[in-house]
Order: structure tokens, then C-alpha cells, then sequence
């Protein structure tokens, strides 16, 4: 399915937005000397909250910066003799202060705003200043109303007038609201009307409230009160607002008749713009229902809406077309009436061409246009400066003509505002145009170098806003090139921008507008760049899930690789909320554990600075069914109940199957059972029902996603008793001892008990014609019969019965009584080995009188005394082999070889396994051998291969050598193969490589007299270095830490560990000690090779021959070093071993040499006379 796209270009809609400032008038730049011009004011008609100070706005611009008074109600407003009248600095905005106390009210008027500078006067609108009002209602006495059932009625609101108008509604007393219908509904003046009144409009009593805008408030009317009287008793009104009611009620019906407007017709006057209101109410028995029509045509298109329930037409934005004769039309089933509305549209002034700012170079010509319409006509008023033009100073190079002022050869000096109000009964406008002469170069007003980025294909404009007086010229290039750009794909208009209809890739460029006039010229280039656009390349598409499921939404975007792209997802055009079961994701949205709340509209957005595009799809979550409701029983009868239901939503997913369930309150109360099941397409059914049982059901609904939850029960319903029908079936008959027979039976549920106190009659008797029946009567579903004799057929019956009466008469079944062991073993064992792990067995059978029950089969008890190997432990675990039935052969295998095992024989019947025969042994020839144990494989070096291997773990015979297998092979390539035969007690082999780089493919088997054994195959490890060679190999991979290399290193590590923490803690001890003779004076040689790359000859600090070491000291290889080589005397300290002394017993060592830090003045360390000094000196 494809999925829904909107494609939006923000580039586009920027475009529209724009395109009515193209031919807007040409600004004057500040800096410049001009008229003021107002920018900002009240609306005309001001209402102003009188809790809050009062700010009447007004403000403009000019050079220079304009001056602001005020007059109020046409004349001159002191501001500055009122204390709470003060004027915004820098504007012309008034602020009457309330907080020290006045009267709002005494501030009402006509307020106007004068804005002046040196060349000119602008003026606002007339604004007309008043202060909201919410009197109180007037206190009246209501008296109860009296009316008949089925008259009209009108209850009064006449609310105080407020201002604004308050919005009336109606409510009750205790502040409930009234309901309303088409009997019963508010006129737009806030009257309540009544079609016909009923006995239940007594219940409740009725009150006018009128909500105040600014105030908040609301005043409530004294409440009405009706009595209504009537002819019938109140409680027959079941039948509600029907026809049948008034009948009921004994209320005549009556034809419609106008309650508002009055008459058959009437006249409505509206103004253009505004929205006309059209109402009819009508009363009548029934309430009528209101159609509306206009006289020629239809009621006006796209702008038409019906209000109070058809009582009243409204029409929006009301134009001269929709005048005319409008009718309603009331009608019940006694007849229709019609009243007809002429409606008069007038217009107050409004624009047809304003008058606009004029900019003229000293000499030009010029004119001001100022055209408006209305109904009935406006007339058209000139001033300059705030003054009517013919009471100004005359101007040789103006002339008035009508809706046009005409200007000639202007000259500097002539600057002026001009105002041109336009007025009839109905209102007002006022529009300021300056006329400025100047005499200024061409300016360009926009930033210099302006970049301009656009989707391809989409409408642009290049804007370059100019001024000069003479108003310049402008012309457009791109890339330097000489042909103005006009016409075709582009269009220059008047104000300077260019219009780009569709940008191109090859329309990127630099764009140059100049702007000439006599004066000189100004330029500015544009840079336009055209972006691909976004693209959404796969996006999500309508989805069927089930709940629980997890769901993924693709949305793959394409998009220009210079621009950011964003990718949003919206859920029913909102952003969506992602929570920790959704993850948006780089190419689409997973939701996991789709819910039914995740149903809806998915719209992927991906959108960059300068375009977006939209893909939607429809998620549809399959859920499991609503329950179904409203059970309801019907058609009761003996053995049947139809039982229907109102179907719950199916949750998207279409209801397969109806499950009808019941419980009963006897057998087993609160478990429910399936009773019926049924299509989704139906919602009734007719049930069958058993005898005796207090049904009471439910429904369960089922679709394609499960089952629905279980519906409310319906109500009880009980069926009278009968004698049971079916009698218990699975009657068995067995013995638990050898003296009893266990009479069982499967009982009947509650729907076969059929009555009361049910019970069975369990029968039986030793199957013989001449045998006596016994007979018992339980309640449960077992009986014992007890001394019978040893496995004996009986024949049973067990019959239901209960208060009404016994079931037919049962079927017989057979049962048995219980089994003993059986008396005799199987005799005339006889075994034959068939191969060296099977056996084949023969015996003779035991009597059928020995058995003492029902033989189940033979068993050969057998196991493995021993091996035929000498000192090879052998497990002894008894095993058996069932020969099942009358039979006297059979075969045992999976025996050991080389092996002697010992076997019995019994016979087993149900009760156990009878006397063992007599125990036979016999022996298991050779076979072949397992596998050896393992193989191990290593590589000293690139010549040779060493092989080690263990002994089979189950020789299964005398080993008599082994079959060594091997091949060379590189890749695919594999070289001859080699066959060593080799001796029973050999574990090891070496094998000559023939060259160093293949691998080898060995095949190891034991052998016996029997043949080879199951095979070993391993294959040599490739050589990680061609120099070095590998490790020992083997089956299970060999331990690393086993290794001699690796532990030897362990080693090393931990003893020179040991060796810092023990000059560590001699240094933390002693501080050092001093050397027998004074070497001071001994420095290290800065040049020397060994300081240089770090190393330390210990010997390089003694000058002396007799401090150098013995010639015996050395290291030792496991990485100590000797007791000779120590500096200081470890034995001092009792950690040390004895040290060594000459024959003298003088101590032979050499102590640290350690100079102070002032002595080495920078010379390189002095310490490590010794390698624990140099370790420690490293360390």
C-alpha cells in the first residue's frame, strides 16, 4: 500500500507570505528628512477594563523624531495640567493613572493623536474611549407562572446593558444547567423558548445569568417558577417526547406558530463584513422542526451554518450578494408555516485605493489617489497637516480634483502629510500619505553579499530594497554578464526584488541589481545556491498488528548533503511522545509491544531549514474482542433456553467465534464449563439443557487475536429433575492386593445427574453362569470387594440412579482380582554367543497355573563379573532384557568383549517378578578395541614430529600393536600416505618432516586379533613462525599454565618483585649506609655508552681493584642474585641467609654508595654499586 504524502516547501510557503510586500510602497530610510507617519494606535472603539489604568497607544516615526498632543472630543487635551495624564517618552501613547484614586468614567471620549515635525502632521483615527459596565440586575419580584400542558411558553431575561454585551445563558437555582433541544431552546437575545411545555419542566425552576467580559462576573435573575397544569397524572410520561406521549398525556397537538419574529414576515439590515444572524421559533404540538431557504438561489456557499438545533441561520462575512429575501420554514405533522426576512446589506467606507506615501525629486510630478466605497456612497474630505485643504495656504503646484490630489513641478519645501477621511452614516476611514521632495542618490537598503538558498524547483525571490529620489531604476544581472534579467523564467518588480519562478540548478550564480538615476548608481550582489530537495524515499505504510507485536515503520529520506536534515515523527498530526517502547531509529521507528493506544495516524517528517516532506500511514492494532454484554434469557423450556447478547468491539479484528459457558451451583460451584460454541455472525442462540441443573452462563468472544474476557453472567435459571439417561462409563474391575478387586468407574458430572442424591448400584459376580450377583449402592466412584480368591475374572455392572429414578439397565464389564507372585522360574536356560557384544537365549516357559496373574513377560538378568585382561576393574551393575509375552527366546546385546558375564532368568507377571532360574555364566570373544585415549602432538623444531598417545580405554581384547596413519597436506594439497605398524607397548613416534611448512593429518588405531579399533585423528597445528616452533599439541588443547617456559617465567617475575619490595623496605628502615672508604669524589662520566642508554656497570664507580666483586659473583640463572653480590647485610636484620666471610671471619661486601644531593650538583645518579642498588635504582 502506498503509503499518504505531503510534500510542504518552506521555502514555498515563506514565498507566499511574501509576495505583498512586492509592490508595496518604497520606504524612506530614517536618516533622511521626512513627515511623520503614524505606526501604531488604538482601535476605534476602545472599551477598557475600569480596574486598570488606561493606555490609549499611539506612536509614529519621522526625521526629524515627531512631537504628539491629543485632543478629546475635538478639542485641545492639556495633558500636562492632569496629574494622572501622562504621555510615554518618545511617543505619543497616553497613560491615565488609577492608583491614586479617580473615576475611570470621567475619561470617556472622543480621543485623536496629532504627530508633528517640521514637515508635516499625521493624525490617528478617532478613538472612541469607553469603560466596560456590569450593573447589577433589577431587583423584581417573579411571580410563579401558570400554564396549561402543551402551550407555549417564554421565560423574559431583559438582562441590565452591559458593555460589552454579557453573554446570557440559563441555568437552574442550584446552578445545573437547563437542557436544551428543539423544544426547548435561548433566542440570541437570550429569551428561553418553550414549543410546548410539559408536566416535567415543573421540576426544576429557571434563571437568567449574564457573564460580564471584563469583570468576570456573573449576575443571576431572580429565578421563574412554573406550575404546569395538567390532565393526566404525572408518572405516564414513560413514553418521553413522542407522539404516543401526547396522546398518553391527553395534550391536543396544534400547528407551528411563530413565538419570534413575529408575523409572517419581517426586515433584517446588516453591514458588509459583519455576520448576519437570522432566528425563527416557532411552537406546536409536537415541537416543529425549522428548514431555511433563499428566495432565487441557494443559501450563500462555504460561509452558511445552522445554530439551535436549525433555529437560526448564520452568515459569516456578509457581502452585498447575499441580500435578499430569506424564508424559515416551521412544520410538524399538523401543517407548516413560513416567515420571510428581506435582508439589507449596507457597507460602511471601505478601500478601493488608499492613498500612499509620495516621493518626488524636485520638478516631478505627481499625484495621491484616494477611492473608497460603501452603502449609501461615502464623501471624500482632504486635509494637509490635520487642516481641511481649503482652509490651508494656497500651493501653486497642487490641485484638488474630487478622490485625487494632482501635484506639478514640486520643489523642495512642499513636504506635507496629507489626510483623506472617507465617511457615511455607518462609519469612517482615515488614511495619512506624505509628499516628501528630495534630491538623493540611488542606496541600496539591504545587507551587502546576501546568500539565498532555494529548493530546486520551487518560487524564489532575490530581494535588493533601494531609494533614491529621483526614484532609481534597477536592473538585474547574474555572473557579471550584460542582459538584464526580465521575462521567462524571471520578474522584476517595482520595489526591486527579483521573482525567480522555478530555481534550476543552473540558475546558482551571483546575482548583481543596480540601481540608477541622474544622481549616480548603487549595486549589491545576491548569491543564489539550489538545494535538492528532501526527499522521503521509503516512508511508513497502513499496517494491520496485533497487540503485543513488534512494529517497524520505515522512513528512508533522501536529502541535499549540504543541509541539516531532521527527522520528527507526529502521531494524529502531534508530535510524538517516544517513551521507553518506541525508539526512532536512523531509517524508520520500532515500537515494541504494540498497545491498543498506539493506534492511529504516523506521519514521518524529515524537514531542513528550507523544506519537508511528509509521509502518513495508518497503524490499525488488533486487540482481543470487547466482552460481550446485555446477556439476556428467553423462549425457557424444559430442556432448552435461548440465550442472546449484545457483541463487544472486535478491536479491528473480526469476532470468529462465540464460547458459551455455564456454571452450576450444586457439583461444582464457581467452575465454569464450555457448553456450545458459534459463529461471530450471530448473537443469539438456542441452547440445549440437562434435567436438574441451576444454569447460569456467559460468552466468551474470540478473534484471529484470542479470546475476549468473559461476559457478566446472565441470571440463574433451573431445570426440574429427571432419572438419569446414561449409566457411568470406564467401569474397571483390578486387584490392589492379592485377596481384593477395586471396582472403579468415571462418575457422572452434573449435567447427567439429572436429580438429587445421586448414587450408583455396583454388581458383580465370578464369571459363571451358575454365580450369585452381589450387589452394593455408594455414593462415590469406588468399591473394594474384598477375599477373593487369586486372579479371578468377575463380571460388573454399575448403575446410576437418583430421587427420580434408575438409569437403564448398565452394560457388563470384566475385571480381575488381584495377581501373587508368580511360583516357578523358567527352566532349560540355553545361551549361544552370536558375536563377541550379543547372546542368543532359549528356555522353557513356566506353567500358566504357576503364574498367578497375568503375564507380562520374561526378564534375563545378566552382568559383568570380569574381564578376561588381567588387573582391569570392571563394573558389576546389574542389567535386565524384557522379553514381553508367551515366549521362550530372545537376544541380548551390547555386551563388553573379552568379557565373563553371569545371567538369570525370571518370569513377571503384574504383581512382580517371580523365582530365578538358575545362574548361567558364559564368556564374550575379542572385538576391537576403542580409540586411544588421546593423542599429542609436538613440534621441537622444523624437522621432526613428536607423537605421544595412551592406551585404548577399552581394549576389548589383548592390544597386539597399533596402525599409525599419516599424510602431508598444504591447502588442498595432500602428499603420500604413511603406515606405521607398531609395537602393543609403544606410546610414542617420531616423524621426519620432509619439509617445514605443511601439516600432518594423522589416523591412530589399536589393534587386536579381531582387527583394527575405532580411529584417533588429529592434525599438527600450523606454524605461527617459521623459525619458532609450535607448542605441544593435543586432543583436549594443552593448559598454558602447565608449561615448563611459563611457570619458569612466573618465577622470574615473582622473585625480582621480591627483590624491590625487600630493598623497598631496607631503604624505609636504615636511610642507607656509608661506604668503608670515601668516594666522594667519583662521578659518573656524562659520555659514557652505559648512561647513555640507561644501563648501570656497577664496577664503573669503584677505583679501587679491591672493591670490585669476586670473580665467582654472578646472577643466577632462575633470575636471584647471590648472597656475595649484596650491598648491605640482610643477616643484620634476620632476613637474610649467613653471610660470607673470609678466613680472617672479616665480612666481605660492599656497601652503598649514596652522595647527597648538594655533592652530585646535576651529575647523573651515583647510586647502584651493586645489581640490587641498580634494580633498585630502576625501580
Amino acid at each position: 500500500m502506498i503509503p499518504r504524502r505531503a510534500r510542504i516547501s518552506c521555502a514555498g510557503i515563506a514565498f507566499a507570505l511574501c509576495l505583498q510586500h512586492l509592490v508595496s510602497a518604497i520606504e524612506v530610510p530614517l536618516d533622511l528628512p521626512q513627515p511623520p507617519t503614524i505606526t501604531k494606535q488604538s482601535i476605534k472603539d476602545y472599551i477598557v477594563d475600569p480596574r486598570d489604568n488606561i493606555f490609549i497607544e499611539c506612536e509614529a516615526k519621522g526625521n526629524p523624531v515627531p512631537t504628539f498632543s491629543w485632543t478629546r472630543n475635538g478639542k485641545f487635551f492639556n495633558v500636562a495640567k492632569d496629574p494622572k495624564v501622562s504621555m510615554r517618552r518618545r511617543s505619543g501613547t497616553l497613560v491615565i493613572d488609577f492608583h491614586s484614586g479617580g473615576r475611570p468614567e470621567d475619561y470617556e471620549g472622543e480621543y485623536q493623536c496629532f504627530a508633528r515635525n517640521d514637515f508635516g502632521t499625521a493624525l490617528s483615527s478617532k478613538i472612541h474611549l469607553q469603560v466596560s459596565k456590569s450593573p447589577l440586575w433589577p431587583k423584581e419580584k417573579v411571580d410563579v407562572i401558570e400554564v396549561d400542558e402543551g402551550a407555549p411558553l417564554s421565560l423574559q431575561c431583559n438582562p441590565p446593558p452591559g458593555l460589552p454585551e454579557p453573554v446570557i445563558f440559563w441555568m437552574s437555582s442550584s446552578m445545573e444547567p437547563i437542557p436544551q433541544d428543539k423544544r426547548v431552546s435561548q433566542g440570541h437575545k437570550g429569551d428561553l423558548y418553550f414549543s410546548n411545555v410539559l408536566a416535567q419542566d415543573a421540576l426544576t425552576d429557571y434563571s437568567c445569568n449574564a457573564r460580564f467580559h471584563f469583570t468576570h462576573t456573573i449576575q443571576q435573575k431572580n429565578p421563574y417558577t412554573l406550575k404546569v397544569k395538567t390532565k393526566k397524572s404525572h408518572n405516564e410520561t414513560s413514553l418521553g417526547n413522542s407522539p404516543a406521549m401526547y396522546r398518553a398525556r391527553g395534550i391536543t397537538e396544534t400547528t407551528p406558530s411563530f413565538m419570534y419574529p413575529y408575523g409572517t414576515s419581517s426586515s433584517q439590515m446588516v453591514l458588509r463584513g459583519m455576520d448576519l444572524l437570522l432566528e425563527c421559533i416557532a411552537s406546536g404540538v409536537p415541537a416543529p422542526d425549522i428548514m431555511w431557504y433563499k428566495k432565487g438561489g441557494e443559501l450563500p456557499p462555504g460561509k452558511t451554518k445552522m445554530e439551535n438545533f436549525n433555529k437560526a441561520l448564520r452568515i459569516s462575512n456578509v457581502s452585498e450578494e447575499d441580500s435578499g429575501e430569506y424564508s424559515c420554514l416551521a412544520s410538524n405533522k399538523m401543517g407548516s408555516i413560513r416567515h420571510t426576512i428581506s435582508v439589507r446589506v449596507k457597507a460602511a467606507p471601505y478601500w478601493l485605493d488608499q492613498p500612499e506615501n509620495l516621493i518626488l525629486a524636485p520638478g516631478e510630478d505627481g499625484r495621491l489617489v484616494c477611492r473608497a466605497n460603501g452603502n449609501p456612497k461615502p464623501t471624500i474630505q482632504w486635509l494637509v497637516n490635520g487642516e481641511p485643504i481649503e482652509s490651508s495656504p494656497p500651493n501653486p503646484s497642487r490641485e484638488v480634483a474630487g478622490d485625487t490630489i494632482v501635484f506639478r513641478d514640486t520643489q523642495i519645501g512642499s513636504s506635507a502629510v496629507y489626510q483623506c477621511n472617507a465617511s457615511n452614516e455607518h462609519g469612517y476611514l482615515l488614511a495619512n500619505a506624505f509628499v516628501s521632495v528630495l534630491d538623493v542618490p540611488p542606496r541600496i537598503l539591504a545587507p551587502r553579499n546576501q546568500l539565498i538558498r532555494v529548493i530546486e524547483n520551487n518560487r524564489t525571490r532575490l530581494d535588493c530594497p533601494f531609494f533614491g529620489s529621483p526614484i532609481p531604476t534597477l536592473r538585474w544581472f547574474k555572473n557579471g554578464q550584460g542582459n538584464t534579467l526580465d521575462g521567462g523564467n524571471y520578474k522584476a518588480h517595482e520595489n526591486g526584488s527579483l521573482e525567480m519562478f522555478m530555481a534550476r540548478k543552473e540558475d546558482q550564480g551571483i546575482y548583481t541589481c543596480v540601481a540608477t538615476n541622474i544622481l549616480g548608481k548603487a549595486e549589491a550582489q545576491v548569491r543564489l545556491e539550489v538545494k535538492d530537495p528532501t526527499r522521503i524515499v521509503r516512508g511508513p505504510e497502513d499496517q494491520v498488528v496485533k497487540r503485543g507485536k513488534i512494529l517497524q515503520l520505515p522512513c528512508r529520506v533522501k536529502h541535499d548533503p549540504t543541509l541539516r536534515v531532521l527527522v520528527t515523527w507526529l502521531k494524529d498530526n502531534a508530535p510524538l511522545y517516544l517513551g521507553t517502547r518506541m525508539k526512532k531509529e536512523e531509517e524508520g521507528l520500532t515500537i515494541f509491544g504494540v498497545t491498543e493506544r498506539d493506534q492511529g495516524d504516523y506521519t514521518c517528517v524529515a524537514s531542513t531549514e528550507l523544506d519537508k516532506d511528509a509521509a502518513k500511514a495508518y497503524l490499525t492494532v488488533l486487540e482481543r474482542p470487547d466482552q460481550p454484554r446485555d446477556l439476556e434469557l428467553s423462549d425457557l423450556a424444559e430442556r432448552s433456553v435461548r440465550l442472546t447478547w449484545i457483541p463487544g468491539d472486535d478491536k479491528n479484528s473480526p469476532i470468529t467465534d462465540y464460547v458459551v459457558q455455564f456454571e452450576e451451583d450444586r457439583m461444582q460451584p464457581g467452575v465454569w464449563h464450555d457448553h456450545s460454541r458459534y459463529p461471530g455472525s450471530v448473537n443469539s442462540a438456542l441452547l440445549s439443557l440437562s434435567p436438574y441443573v441451576n444454569y447460569q452462563f456467559r460468552v466468551i468472544a474470540v478473534n484471529d487475536v484470542g479470546s475476549s474476557v468473559p461476559s457478566l453472567p446472565s441470571e440463574r435459571y433451573q431445570t426440574n429433575g429427571a432419572r438419569p439417561e446414561i449409566n457411568p462409563t470406564g467401569v474397571q474391575g483390578a486387584g490392589t492386593q492379592k485377596n481384593n478387586m477395586e471396582i472403579t468407574w468415571t462418575p457422572l458430572n452434573a449435567t447427567q445427574a439429572y436429580g438429587p442424591n445421586l448414587r450408583y448400584i455396583v454388581r458383580w459376580r465370578r464369571r459363571d453362569p451358575r454365580g450369585s450377583w452381589h450387589n452394593e449402592t455408594v455414593r462415590s466412584a469406588r468399591h473394594v470387594v474384598w477375599n477373593t480368591p487369586i486372579y479371578v475374572p468377575y463380571e460388573i455392572k454399575v448403575q446410576a440412579e437418583n430421587d427420580f429414578g434408575r438409569a437403564p439397565e448398565p452394560d457388563t464389564y470384566i475385571g480381575y482380582s488381584g495377581e501373587d507372585y508368580p511360583k516357578a522360574a523358567p527352566t532349560d536356560v540355553r545361551i549361544r554367543v552370536l558375536n563377541s557384544t550379543a547372546i542368543a537365549l532359549t528356555w522353557t516357559r513356566v506353567h500358566l497355573d504357576t503364574i498367578q496373574g497375568q503375564l507380562k513377560e520374561y526378564r534375563a538378568y545378566f552382568w559383568r563379573d570380569s574381564s578376561l585382561l588381567k588387573n582391569l576393574w570392571v563394573s558389576k551393575k546389574r542389567q535386565f532384557v524384557s522379553f514381553p509375552g508367551d515366549r521362550n527366546r530372545g537376544t541380548v546385546s551390547r555386551l563388553f568383549p573379552y568379557s565373563n558375564y553371569k545371567l538369570e532368568m525370571v518370569v513377571t507377571n503384574g504383581r512382580g517378578d517371580g523365582p530365578r532360574s538358575e545362574t548361567k555364566e558364559f564368556p564374550t570373544p575379542e572385538g576391537v578395541p576403542s580409540s586411544p585415549r588421546y593423542l599429542r602432538i609436538r613440534q621441537p623444531n622444523l624437522e621432526i614430529i613428536n607423537l605421544e598417545w595412551d592406551h585404548p580405554e577399552h581394549p576389548n581384547g589383548i592390544i597386539t600393536g597399533y596402525t599409525l596413519r599419516y599424510q602431508p597436506f598444504n591447502g588442498t594439497r595432500t602428499g603420500r600416505t604413511v603406515v606405521e605398524n607398531l609395537s602393543p607397548n609403544q606410546t610414542k613416534f617420531t616423524v621426519q618432516r620432509s619439509d617445514p611448512i605443511s601439516r600432518y593429518r594423522f589416523v591412530l588405531r589399536a589393534r587386536t586379533q579381531v582387527g583394527e579399533g575405532e580411529p584417533l585423528t588429529e592434525e599438527s597445528p600450523a606454524l605461527l613462525d617459521e623459525a619458532t616452533p609450535s607448542p605441544a599439541y593435543t586432543k583436549n588443547q594443552v593448559d598454558i599454565a602447565t608449561q615448563g617456559w611459563f611457570i619458569g617465567l612466573m618465577c622470574a617475575i615473582a622473585l625480582l618483585v621480591l627483590i624491590l619490595l625487600i630493598v623497598c623496605f631496607i631503604k624505609r628502615s636504615r636511610g642507607g649506609k656509608y661506604p668503608v672508604r670515601d668516594n666522594k669524589d667519583e662521578h659518573l662520566n656524562p659520555e659514557d655508552k652505559n648512561v647513555e642508554d640507561g644501563s648501570f656497570d656497577y664496577r664503573s664507580l669503584e677505583s679501587d681493584e679491591d672493591n670490585k666483586p669476586l670473580p665467582n659473583s654472578q646472577t643466577s640463572l632462575d633470575g636471584t642474585i647471590k648472597q656475595q653480590e649484596s650491598d648491605d647485610s640482610l643477616v643484620d636484620y634476620g632476613e637474610g641467609g649467613e653471610g660470607q666471610f673470609n678466613e680472617d671471619g672479616s665480612f666481605i661486601g660492599q656497601y652503598t654508595v649514596k652522595k647527597d644531593k648538594e655533592e652530585t650538583e646535576g651529575n647523573e645518579s651515583s647510586e647502584a654499586t651493586s645489581p640490587v642498588n641498580a634494580i633498585y635504582s630502576l625501580a
